[in-house]
């Protein structure tokens, strides 16, 4: 049985003036009419290799998840501070049986099949049952710059043991990984037995992972809602699970993960991933234009046209997004587009 544990973190300022603090990304239907997190959770859903879901989500967002989970069962932590992705995993691991396989996934992705993501969790949870803590590599179709890599080393039973984490790299470097065939993007999503993630916490970040043990032994929970104790979970020194544990354990693998995954960072990987949905996967070679709402485009080449209300008429573009929400409007061009959230309006609300 496998336990996934669904993160409900960040304030998706990238996807800014449609993402806000009320309602951030992983809560909007972005790509289908559900939201990010609504397929998060359906991607685990009537399969009788997984338990229903813990989600870790702040305060802010705890009426968003009732809204949108509905009848289904789960249970829910709330995370009483913001400090990145390795004490939020902490929380799930110690509140489940220390044998209990976890399988950590981000709210706010978009995996096309949900099928091949099934079958890597499965193949994933077999690996975490040995105690490897083990990282879902996703299959890199191009010299990607906006996200970390991961570069396979020895073949194991059902996946490869890591021989190492990468950082962000230029597009030189990313041209030379894509053609060794040797790496794949780090898409955040891991598997682990939650003894063993708690285990490699304490090794090597050990206040933090006493921290999260003490705020958990403080709990108070209501009904199916877990609220540890904020005082000494306020304590501690953020960091994420990359750094804390992936890059310090010996015993870290993956498993390749061909998928259609992306996370929707910007407005250009997420015209990417309407235009693959709309017109197949080789659509964002080709440079084509995404509408939604009204909009009318003449002479336009790699056009994201998004509107709430107004319409946008564009004549001549190329490689821009353009989106219109109540009384904002955004145009960058697709390069722009990983800067959108240190704008004003994303920053200041």
């Amino acid at each position: 049985m496998i336990h996934p544990i669904i993160l409900c973190g960040g304030s998706g300022t990238r996807l800014w003036p449609m993402s806000v603090k009320a309602r951030p990304k992983p809560f909007l239907p972005l790509v289908g009419d559900t939201s990010l997190f609504e397929q998060a959770c359906s991607r685990v859903a009537d399969d009788a290799r997984f338990a229903d879901p813990v989600i870790v989500a702040g305060e802010a967002h705890e009426a968003l998840i009732t809204e949108q989970m509905c009848t289904a069962s789960y249970r829910l932590i709330i995370e009483p501070a913001a400090k990145n992705t390795a004490p939020a995993i902490a929380l799930a691991a110690a509140v489940l049986e220390p044998d209990a396989i976890m399988l950590v996934c981000p709210s706010d992705h978009y995996i096309a099949d949900p099928a091949a993501f099934r079958e890597a969790a499965a193949a994933a949870g077999a690996l975490a049952a040995k105690d490897y803590l083990t990282a879902f590599g996703i299959t890199a179709d191009r010299p990607e710059t906006g996200y970390g890599y991961i570069r396979r080393g020895e073949a194991l039973e059902g996946g490869f043991a890591i021989a190492q984490f990468v950082e962000k790299p230029d597009f030189e470097r990313a041209k030379s990984y894509l053609a060794t065939g040797e790496y794949s993007w780090n898409g955040g999503i891991f598997a682990f037995r939650a003894g063993a993630y708690l285990d490699a916490l304490a090794q090597y970040r050990p206040a933090m992972a006493n921290a999260v043990r003490a705020s958990v032994a403080g709990a108070k929970t209501d009904g199916a809602i877990i609220h540890p104790s904020a005082p000494e979970f306020a304590a501690i020194e953020g960091d994420s699970v990359d750094y804390a544990v992936m890059e310090n354990t010996p015993n870290a693998a993956m498993v390749p993960a061909d998928m259609g995954w992306s996370d929707i960072g910007s407005w250009a990987a997420l015209q990417d991933a309407l235009a693959q949905q709309e017109h197949g996967p080789e659509s964002e070679k080709k440079g084509a234009n995404v509408v939604k709402g009204r909009a009318d485009l003449i002479d336009c080449n790699g056009v994201l046209a998004m509107s709430d209300g107004p319409r946008i008429s564009a004549v001549g573009l190329e490689d821009v997004c353009i989106v219109v929400t109540g009384d904002e409007v955004l145009v960058t061009t697709r390069d722009g587009a990983q800067k959108v959230g240190k704008l004003p309006g994303a920053v200041n609300q």
